[in-house]
């Protein structure tokens, strides 16, 4: 792994509990993909002195990054794991595909498939067991479709809050994908497929009511983008517009999430505006070994960047799943 440069007023001293910083005991870094892609990442060794409990990928959210997820992820390295997280390709700290430096773009998320599979063979085989992984919303759809199609092998997965249906929710799958696919074929598919502001990269008002109740988490935001400008995203293009909705159709083909044996636990609220909980109940009860925790108008999207009371419930029910399910070794 190459070190990457690290901001001097993002390190915190060991065990320090500050959102916005990273931890001295994290190692930020880079993997290669098959085809020589940078993907950035974050490692935490097993704490000095804690029960090992086995080690736990992190995956996160469109236009999403690891450092919006340090308070959790600090929270499970507490409890014994061995934490890593990554972006995925084209997003954060790892480029952009797309036509401009905000626009996030994938031509197929089979690519992101790709990558998560082989990142996966290559930090299982190097981490002590056992292996869970963890994916919140584009990120859970992307675990889920890994183990579909058996590219990873994790003792347990969580889902938080799984982009399996996209609003409005009330237009068939189908005819949403065929008007994404007439968009993208109408000009460049890397354009934006949604206004972000008026000003690029800038973050829109109104965005915190999508997201969370907790008015400090929700400014972590805002300081990393600060902080780290390589870290900011607005809207996904249309070619990503037409993937994800190709992707959700291949999802919801009979058969396919019925073929996965690995137990699941999905965090979801019927209060998301971004995520159709009707797609995820729908894909919970396929699931041969889900578990559905369902929140209702006390959480938004972002569940583990909640008011103290929803993130706790999350984490406990995500602390007890795992011990019935991917136990210390």
């Amino acid at each position: 792994m190459s070190a990457v440069e690290v901001l001097g007023d993002t390190r915190a001293p060991s065990g320090a509990a500050d959102r916005r910083t990273i931890p001295l005991e994290a190692r930020e870094g880079r993997w290669k993909a098959r085809d020589g892609y940078s993907i950035r990442r974050i490692d935490w060794s097993a704490p000095v002195g804690a029960a090992a409990r086995g080690s736990l990928l992190f995956m996160p959210g469109r236009g999403d990054y690891y450092e919006k997820y340090l308070e959790t992820l600090g929270d499970w390295h507490a409890r014994g794991w061995r934490v890593s997280a990554a972006d995925w390709r084209g997003q954060a700290g790892s480029g952009r595909l797309g036509a401009d430096a905000v626009t996030g773009h994938i031509d197929d998320f089979a690519i992101w498939v790709r990558d998560l599979a082989d990142f996966w063979a290559e930090w299982r085989a190097s981490t002590p067991p056992p292996h869970v992984i963890v994916g919140h919303s584009m990120g859970g759809h992307m675990v889920l479709r890994a183990l579909a199609e058996g590219q990873i092998d994790p003792a347990a997965a969580v889902l938080s809050a799984p982009m399996l249906g996209m609003h409005p929710g009330f237009v068939p799958l189908p005819l949403l994908h065929a008007a994404a696919w007439l968009m993208s074929a109408l000009g460049d598919p890397r354009r934006p497929a949604w206004k972000w502001s008026e000003k690029p990269g800038e973050i829109p008002l109104g965005r915190d009511g999508l997201l969370t109740h907790d008015p400090d988490r929700y400014a972590d935001e805002a300081w990393w983008r600060s902080a780290r400008p390589e870290l900011v995203m607005g809207p996904g293009s249309w070619g990503w517009t037409r993937a994800a909705l190709a992707s959700a159709r291949l999802l919801r083909r009979r058969g396919v999430l019925e073929r996965v044996r690995t137990p699941v636990l999905i965090l979801a609220t019927r209060s998301d505006r971004l995520v159709t909980y009707r797609a995820i109940a729908r894909a919970a009860r396929r699931l041969p070994r889900c578990e559905l925790l369902t929140f209702g108008s006390e959480a938004r999207h972002e569940i583990l960047r909640e008011a103290d009371q929803v993130r706790g419930r999350a984490l406990a029910a995500i602390d007890e799943f795992l011990c019935r399910n991917a136990p210390a070794t």
